[in-house]
């Protein structure tokens, strides 16, 4: 009886084994294996595309970069001259050329000099100023010039050579605001001296970043339209640091950029870039490295999003996705002793996903440590069978 349950327990393992070998993706795992990856197959997640990270790759990713500012607000001009608007507080003074005019008394010595300052006047919701023999003068939409200009033209027949001079004494409009983690939140108004500043500029009136750069975003607001980049890009990339015009709003806040790691990596989890960029090869680094007994160093995976541009550029086919971005798996070879170059031209991207691949060798000693456990558990209650035989039969034995 030994002999015989022993046999059919063998014949059982021996078909189970077989059958387990050749369908490895049950064994308990951290994530697909390569081969499933490959096959492009998938249940219930989005279809995606698999791109080979090579120098054609590479060079694709290394050269694209986001819009940022410049690409968004694409007038690379200084703004224009300032102009007034309503609710600013305007000041007026006019000269003569000699007494007895207008303005100037013709007894000498009733007063000095040979101008009158006009009270300061708010410029009103009609956007008119109200000048004494001139009327109603248009000022919001106009420079100071134009308004001295439009001052003079109307007193010009009445008063002696009569000279203006506009100038703002409060200005209410045309602010730039620079609000969240700078030092000092402040609303200061578009320079009227001439001085055009810069986003970096702004910021710097804002009393800084209160951050670490590689962690602070800057997000510019013009006109219904938004764009934000890393701070760290302004300083790098000095074409996005473009001129800041009045009625913007500069809004900086932190939020570290991040990326996960899964699989067969040193120590899966969620990692900061604490940088302003890193590359593939230090993300593998900063998450451990690859485990040595378990990881597949040709089946490195990184997981993303493409913008539809990128993807045509890689040669995929988007016309049969319906979304903005395109789900793209890139795979690099770090068994090739040049994977590592490669890697090192890839750059992170903030919620990217890194999966390292276990090696067929490690499955199969995964299912052969499975099948250990159960061939000694059916092992014993094969034994377990024939004692209780052996017991009964030498029962019935007994005299």
């Amino acid at each position: 009886m030994r002999h015989f349950a022993s046999k059919e327990f063998v014949k059982s393992a021996l078909l189970l084994a077989a059958l387990a070998l050749g369908g490895c993706s049950t064994n308990p795992g951290s994530g697909p294996l390569t081969d499933d990856v490959l096959s492009k197959q998938t249940g219930n997640g989005p279809a995606y595309e698999l791109i080979p990270i090579n120098a054609a790759t590479v060079n694709i990713l290394h050269t694209h970069e986001p819009k940022g500012l410049a690409g968004v607000f694409t007038d690379a001009r200084p703004p224009a001259n300032i102009v007034f608007g309503i609710g600013d507080v305007v000041s007026v003074t006019i000269f003569e050329a000699a007494a007895g005019g207008l303005f100037i008394p013709a007894e000498a010595g009733v007063r000095p000099g040979n101008f009158v300052t006009i009270p300061d006047q708010t410029v009103d919701n009609d956007g008119n100023i109200s000048v004494p023999y001139a009327g109603q003068i248009k000022a919001a939409g106009r420079t100071a010039v134009q308004i001295q200009r439009a001052i003079t033209d109307k007193i010009k027949n009445r008063a002696i050579e009569p000279q203006a001079v506009v100038a703002m004494s409060s200005q209410r409009t045309q602010l730039i605001s620079v609000l969240g983690e700078v030092n000092s939140p402040t609303r200061y108004p578009a320079s009227f001296a001439g001085a055009k500043d810069r986003v970096l500029d702004a910021i710097t009136r804002g009393g800084g970043i209160k951050g670490q750069g590689f962690e602070s975003w800057v997000m510019l607001e013009r006109g219904g339209k938004r764009a934000t980049v890393p701070f760290e890009n302004l300083v790098m990339s000095p074409e996005n640091n473009i001129y800041v015009r009045p009625d913007d709003s500069i809004y900086v806040y932190r939020e570290q950029q991040k990326f996960m790691a899964f699989g067969a990596s040193g120590a899966s989890g969620e990692y900061n870039f604490d940088a302003w960029r890193i590359n593939l090869s230090e993300a593998v680094g900063k998450a451990g490295g690859l485990l040595d007994q378990q990881a597949d160093p040709a089946a490195i995976f990184l997981y993303r999003r493409e913008p539809r541009d990128v993807a045509t550029q890689l040669g995929i086919d988007v016309s049969k996705y319906t979304t903005e971005t395109i789900p793209v798996i890139f795979a690099v070879n770090l068994r090739d002793p040049g994977g590592f170059f490669l890697a090192t031209k890839v750059m992170m991207k903030n919620q990217d996903i890194i999966y390292v691949s276990n090696s067929r060798n490690y499955e199969i000693q995964k299912f052969l440590t499975y099948l250990r456990v159960i061939m000694a558990t059916g092992s014993d209650a094969v034994n377990l069978a024939n004692d209780a035989l052996i017991f009964r039969n030498n029962v019935k034995l007994a005299p």
